[in-house]
């Protein structure tokens, strides 16, 4: 099946550096420190990387942070639970700028 995103073309990442790798060795270094262990553990950063990542919908990172958060120690229930809250936090984001309907709804009718 033909798609828009190749799973092979994760393992080309690193190829967005080869023109800018001044700028690509800071993001690395810095993308890397982000996901050491720190107050929040290893498991705990790939989980939020795997919510942040359907929340974004990023199927490179999907497929990527699935692979880590099984690695870490993540079992389906607790990689599952996490794609829940970030699907009602998302959610939650388009419901509340009902507000802003609201408001302009209010501002008109006056």
């Amino acid at each position: 099946m033909d798609t828009y995103y190749h799973p092979k073309d994760l393992a080309k990442f690193g190829e967005i550096g080869e023109d800018a790798p001044e700028l690509w060795q800071k993001f690395s270094e810095w993308y890397g420190a982000v996901f050491k262990e720190g107050a929040l553990s290893e498991r705990e950063k790939a989980l939020i990387a795997l919510a942040v990542a359907h929340a974004v919908q990023c199927p490179y990172c999907i497929d990527a942070y699935t692979t880590a958060s099984l690695e870490k120690g993540s079992t389906p229930e607790q990689m599952t639970e996490a794609v829940h809250v970030a699907a009602a936090i998302r959610g939650g984001a388009s419901l509340v700028h009902g507000v802003q309907m609201r408001n302009r709804i209010e501002k008109i009718s006056m």
